[in-house]
């Protein structure tokens, strides 16, 4: 398996014989490289979309013409990409799950907001349960800490957690540790929605110390993590 953050919150997971791409924003973002474009999107299978705000979702019409990929997430929130010509997606909802080839992915709760680029109506924000090739991620979307993820836990046993934890929109690394000590036992932690603009947190060192045991990797853009 291969994780490569592609700043902000997006990541490209190659699990099982698929290429997924989650929360793809990649033009105006200003920690992805725009000369590897072409590179992050080689091989996509699949897009997951965990929310609308345009900061998730702002590529993801030209990347789905431009792969072929199908894309997955909220109902509504598909049919808004319906409705701007994507031609494949999928519309499930919490507590859903679908499979893309070998690797099951589940959607879950989140705690925050969601609206379509235009202000659209996108039903609600999510995150996912990503499983294949014995492991089991957590992408948390954009979300605050909360009692429910305890109950993801107990559900999935996730390994591997991919958490925002930026602040100011999303939890901060303080919360995201309490998240991760409280309710979970990942063995690999990946920080995002993070450096990305001043406002957020840029340097994931609070987060590092406070889970002693737990591989906590501040991710380079473009750069795999092999699990």
């Amino acid at each position: 398996m291969k994780i490569t953050w592609l700043g902000h919150s997006s990541f490209r997971i190659e699990i099982a014989g698929q290429v997924l791409l989650l929360d793809p924003f990649l033009g105006d973002n200003p920690s992805f490289p725009d000369d590897r474009r072409a590179e992050a999107l080689e091989g996509v299978t699949h897009i997951l979309l965990s929310h609308g705000h345009g900061d998730h979702v702002a590529d993801t019409v030209a990347v789905a013409q431009e792969t072929g990929a199908p894309v997955s997430g909220m109902v509504e929130l598909m049919g808004w990409l319906d409705s701007k010509g994507v031609e494949n997606t999928t519309g499930f909802n919490k507590g859903g799950t679908i499979q893309i080839g070998e690797v099951a992915v589940t959607m879950v709760h989140a705690v925050h907001s969601s609206s379509s680029p235009d202000g659209g109506y996108a039903g609600g924000e999510s995150g996912f349960m990503i499983a294949g090739e014995g492991h089991t991620i957590y992408f948390t979307g954009d979300t605050d800490v909360m009692a429910d993820m305890k109950v993801f836990n107990d559900l999935h046993q996730p390994d591997i957690g991919l958490l925002c934890s930026g602040g100011h929109f999303t939890m901060d690394m303080r919360r995201a540790a309490y998240a991760a000590k409280t309710f979970f036992d990942f063995k690999t932690v990946i920080p995002c929605h993070y450096k990305t603009f001043p406002l957020l947190e840029q340097s994931a060192q609070e987060l590092i110390d406070a889970l002693p045991g737990v591989n906590v990797i501040e991710a380079e853009v473009m750069e795999p993590v092999t699990i």
